[in-house]
């Protein structure tokens, strides 16, 4: 990190958001990716335009005009969900490229609001990303403690593969499936780091926590360490795919959804009763 953004960070933070010098009186959000390389945090300050509803915002991937795309849209490629600061609040994203003329649409408004943008793209020859941040939501839960997480990650985790699914759907299929548009691919991977961070958080810390107090469960956590290995194999094959989808990319999505959703079932019939009792 330069020691420019570095002040910059620190400013932003320290005065909710509100920055002096050459960003006085203008509105930034920190962004922060996760390093395609390291996997380390990598946390940038940067303009947006607020997108069409939703709280939807538009980040420009300019570098001032240089000729190589920055950093951190390297990262999104590799890890879509981000985190953003606006001063007032902290959220997680899934970041999505724009692609051909929604790319060219986007941009041109964000020119008309922001003019120093079209001189950035007129110096140089590649095209300069535009990139919508759309804000996580996990489905409503309408209880708290651990049994409340459960539900929000598992919510948030059918509905992210629900419109996996309906993008997949819509791709199109046969031996022209070259390439997935970046929407598709952006939710996928988002999806697929959401499902394995969860479930080898389950395998390391909450299942070893809640067979110590109820050992009659262990055959249960053995079972759903299976499930969770043969999802894990499902979910490499959808990464994969990816980069190479060829006409069975549907399919692969399909069969998550149905091996994903008997597991999710069967794991809260069993657990969400034990985490409600401990809980009492």
């Amino acid at each position: 990190m330069s020691s420019f953004n570095h002040t910059v960070i620190e400013e932003f933070r320290a005065n909710a958001g509100q920055v002096g010098g050459p960003f006085a009186g203008s509105e930034l959000i920190l962004l922060t990716t996760t390093g395609a390389r390291s996997g380390k945090p990598h946390t940038v300050p940067l303009g947006f335009v607020r997108g069409d509803g939703g709280g939807k915002l538009l980040v420009v991937g300019s570098a001032a005009g240089a000729d190589r795309h920055p950093a951190w849209y390297h990262n999104l490629l590799a890890r879509p969900l981000v985190q953003v600061e606006t001063g007032a609040e902290e959220y997680e994203a899934v970041a999505v490229p724009a692609e051909g003329a929604r790319r060219d649409e986007l941009f041109a408004r964000i020119v008309r609001a922001e003019p120093g943008y079209g001189e950035y793209q007129a110096g140089t020859r590649r095209v300069i990303p535009v990139v919508a941040l759309l804000r996580t939501h996990g489905a409503p839960s309408r209880e708290g403690g651990i049994a409340g997480k459960l539900l929000g990650v598992h919510g948030w985790l059918r509905a992210q593969l629900a419109l996996v699914r309906d993008l997949a759907r819509a791709e199109p299929q046969g031996a022209g499936a070259a390439s997935l548009g970046l929407q598709l691919r952006q939710h996928c991977l988002a999806f697929c780091h959401s499902l394995e961070f969860h479930h080898r958080s389950e395998d390391a810390g909450l299942f070893p926590y809640l067979e110590q107090r109820h050992p009659p469960m262990r055959e249960f956590f053995r079972r759903i360490g299976a499930e969770h290995a043969t999802i894990a194999r499902l979910q490499a094959e959808l990464v994969r795919a990816l980069d190479a989808p060829g006409a069975g990319f549907s399919e692969r999505v399909e069969r998550m959804s149905r091996e994903l959703e008997a597991h999710l079932d069967g794991e809260e019939a069993q657990l969400l009763p034990v985490l409600r009792a401990l809980e009492a």
